[in-house]
């Protein structure tokens, strides 16, 4: 990058056609779009290409989300918080976040609130204003419908967002609509986010941020849902008469078994100290700071 370059960050859930945005607005498909449930974006990249109009470049990062399928969440946080520390440090001009939401989604599901949580609580509010809900799918529900579930994301998933200063968009699937959006974004003044701002300037590390504690949070609600279903195979395989359909539910029972062993290993590896999780609480907390800011790769290192 160079230090006229204006920087695009793009991020959201595994399949919510980020990569699918860069190419169109960058103009290049070469058939790396990520299709299916498998996650395409396993790295932070980033696309650069000549304003249309103005004497300036944009360059697109493209990143993982918090549900891929190749990095824990603990991994990809890690990676996310490495690019914009370097970011902060450089003083590179961040001008706007884009953040896609899959419209075809019948309900807002745990993965879905898991990366709206993480990425609220990465971006802070100061941020918000450069940031944008991108919503994407708009070719697969009817227009109807898919205004309203916009309507109700609005109201029940994106109002404290939009309260301070975020703004929405609807991507259509065109190197024209994804220069509407990203053109407005472009004269906004260069944004820090929350999180770069408590590694470097507070000292925290990574894994003190509102957004590590709003990961584990959300890792903690998986570990409860995920046991409470254990349970309730082994019960319904404890009644059973059918000896193959009892097999088959403590053959589930064992695989979310080992979900739930990956998961803990996760929150251990996060490890919130106590007092950080008191302050994101209650608010009256003041969390302490431990020792100085890391490098990159310490952070990375501690963490994964």
């Amino acid at each position: 990058m160079q230090a006229e370059d204006q920087i695009v960050a793009v991020m959201g859930p595994t399949g919510a056609g980020k990569s699918t945005f860069i190419e169109y607005a960058t103009g290049n498909s070469a058939g790396t779009v990520g299709h299916g449930l498998q996650s395409f974006t396993t790295a932070i990249r980033e696309a650069r290409v000549p304003h249309r109009k103005k004497p300036f470049s944009v360059v697109f990062v493209d990143t993982p989300g918090f549900d891929d399928t190749e990095k824990t969440d603990v991994e990809v946080l890690a990676m996310i918080a490495d690019w914009l520390v370097t970011v902060y440090k450089e003083k590179a001009k961040l001008v706007a976040i884009i953040y896609l939401h899959r419209i075809n989604e019948n309900r807002m599901g745990g993965s879905l609130m898991k990366n709206l949580q993480i990425f609220s609580n990465m971006c802070g509010r100061q941020a918000m204003p450069n940031v944008v809900i991108v919503t994407t799918m708009w070719g697969e529900v009817s227009l109807s419908i898919g205004a309203r579930r916009e309507e109700e994301l609005k109201v029940d998933f994106w109002n404290d967002m939009l309260a301070n200063g975020c703004k929405i968009a609807r991507f259509e699937d065109s190197y024209e609509s994804a220069w509407s959006i990203v053109g407005d974004l472009l004269e906004n003044r260069t944004t820090q986010v929350l999180l770069s701002a408590e590694m470097v300037e507070d000292r925290h590390q990574l894994n003190e941020t509102k957004a590590a504690v709003a990961l584990n949070h959300q890792l903690q609600k998986l570990v409860k849902e995920q046991k409470d279903a254990t349970r309730l195979l082994h019960e319904q395989a404890r009644k059973q008469d059918d000896q193959l359909l009892a097999e088959r539910l403590l053959q589930q029972r064992k695989a979310i078994q080992e979900d739930i062993f990956q998961t803990q290993e996760q929150l251990r590896r996060l490890k919130i100290p106590l007092k950080r999780q008191l302050a994101s609480n209650f608010g009256s907390i003041k969390a302490s700071h431990f020792g100085g800011l890391h490098s990159l790769r310490t952070v990375r290192s501690s963490l994964i």
